[in-house]
């Protein structure tokens, strides 16, 4: 099993890093530096917390004075690349928030955005003054940098992955808009990737915002196409009409009188031990006639602790098919715990869907290890 990203920062690494500081600034002192982030408390802190507290302790260790502090870490970011250094725009956020230091501030986000990612600590700033900080990424978002072109959407996501909610943008995105609108043909992939991103926030609060857009942006870009295809990827698991049909997928109709002529899913065991797997087989006749774009999902409805259920739904096939054609297959599942599901005995209900509507079902029945 791969080690927890937390556990890149050791003793060797803070050591290392001291040495690369004092080049820059000789009075540093990495004994007291080391011993104040990897105290008592230490051991118990997730990567996001041991992050801050490299931060923290860099800015008591560094002059109390923010724009002599900042200049120093310019003298060594160029040997400071990479993941481990999220550490560098988090000394920022911490830092640097006060009115007198927004130029600098902004100046150190851009820069160090391209060594490993500002988008977390921008958000801070995002909250404290959005009007002023989103004018800073519409710029950001016409810069000949690809990181930090990227920055300006991925720092704005109303749902990023492990960054602080922006619930101002939750509540309106509009403000999110003209920056997307910068960047909607970017040739970087990088970029198109986070535009797409943020539209998936978007929609799963304003869907009829995200499906106005994509009418409107689509069939003009071969780069916009791709970012409207997956920035309308929830819309399109939750079958939402509009979106099929502007994506071309066929109107399956009430399900087996419609689009799927047959259709049967069956799970082989249909008992399972947590933590075991088993196999899903699927197969699907679609009606005669003209080809047919077709989404094939199955669902399984999870029980949670307290007896409901949540459902998740798992990709099989995005294609399209001749008419009278057959779809089949089969998928091992593992029933597994994650980090994010935690599995429970009792019946679960599986779907088969084409085209977000249910055609077939079937239920395997967990236990107990």
């Amino acid at each position: 099993m791969a080690e927890p990203l937390k556990d890149m920062y050791t003793k060797t690494f803070l050591q290392n890093f001291g040495k690369l500081i004092r080049t820059a600034y000789p009075p540093f002192d990495t004994a007291g530096f080391i011993a104040g982030v990897m105290d008592e408390t230490w051991d118990s802190l997730e990567l996001k917390a041991r992050i801050r507290r490299i931060a923290v302790q860099l800015g008591s260790f560094l002059p109390a004075a923010y724009e002599e502090a900042l200049p120093i870490l310019f003298q060594i970011d160029g040997q400071c690349e990479g993941f481990p250094y999220l550490f560098f725009p988090d000394f920022v956020e911490v830092s640097g928030q006060g009115d007198e230091h927004w130029p600098l501030s902004m100046q150190a986000l851009e820069r160090f955005t391209s060594k490993s990612s500002a988008e977390f600590a921008v958000r801070s700033f995002l909250l404290r003054d959005p009007e002023r900080m989103m004018k800073q990424m519409l710029e950001w978002a016409g810069h000949p940098d690809e990181h930090v072109r990227r920055l300006a959407s991925e720092g704005c996501r109303p749902r990023l992955p492990w960054g602080q909610s922006l619930p101002v943008f939750k509540r309106d995105p509009a403000p999110i808009m003209p920056i997307l609108e910068r960047l909607k043909a970017d040739p970087s992939l990088y970029v198109r990737k986070s535009v797409a991103n943020n539209l998936n926030d978007i929609a799963k609060d304003h869907p009829e915002l995200v499906l106005e857009t994509a009418k409107r942006w689509i069939g003009n870009d071969p780069h916009t196409d791709w970012i409207v295809r997956h920035g309308c990827r929830t819309m399109i698991r939750k079958a939402n009409p509009e979106v099929l049909e502007l994506f071309g997928y066929a109107d399956d109709g009430d399900g087996q009188s419609g689009l799927a002529e047959e259709a049967e899913i069956t799970a082989v065991p249909s008992e399972i031990a947590i933590g075991g797997q088993g196999e899903l087989n699927y197969r699907i006749r679609i009606r005669p006639g003209a080809p047919a774009k077709v989404r094939v999902e199955y669902g399984i409805a999870f029980r949670k602790a307290r007896g409901q259920v949540s459902t998740k739904l798992f990709l099989l096939s995005d294609k399209t098919v001749e008419g009278g054609a057959v779809l089949s297959g089969s998928r091992t599942h593992r029933w597994a715990d994650l980090t994010t599901r935690k599995h429970y005995a009792g019946e679960h209900r599986i779907a088969l869907l084409l085209n977000g509507k249910e055609v077939a079902s079937s239920c395997v029945q967990l236990r107990e290890e």
